[in-house]
């Protein structure tokens, strides 16, 4: 028996937090939504698939940047409203050419973390 997308917990827009972590280092890479669908797009195809709320439609990371997400494991967290995909990450995950989303700290002032990586 597989897993059924429908027994998560999505939020009143049909979405669902996923949190895209790179396999072997833990690094945080990037947050972005699924529904339903994309879920089970991204199981059956092994393909990250997110939902862009931006263009209301399916978004396949990588798929015109070639900067893809292969997926390795789904996760769900305890309370069944958030997603963990562990991902060999090709290239940046993040659409400013940086390997992660999260490269900036606000602790004790704002400072960048991370430049962008090199075309």
């Amino acid at each position: 028996m597989g897993f059924d997308p429908a027994t998560l917990i999505y939020n009143d827009a049909g979405l669902i937090p996923c949190i895209a972590q790179a396999d072997g280092t833990g690094e945080v890479l990037m947050m972005a939504w699924m529904n339903a669908d994309a879920v089970g797009q991204t199981l059956a195809t092994g393909r990250v698939t997110y939902w862009s709320r931006s263009r209301n439609t399916f978004w396949i990371k990588g798929e015109s940047s070639g900067h893809t997400q292969e997926l390795v494991d789904l996760r769900v967290d305890c309370d069944r409203d958030c997603l963990l995909a562990v991902v060999r990450q090709v290239g940046p995950a993040c659409h400013t050419n940086r390997r992660s989303c999260f490269y900036t700290s606000v602790v004790g002032g704002e400072v960048e973390l991370m430049a962008p990586l090199a075309e």
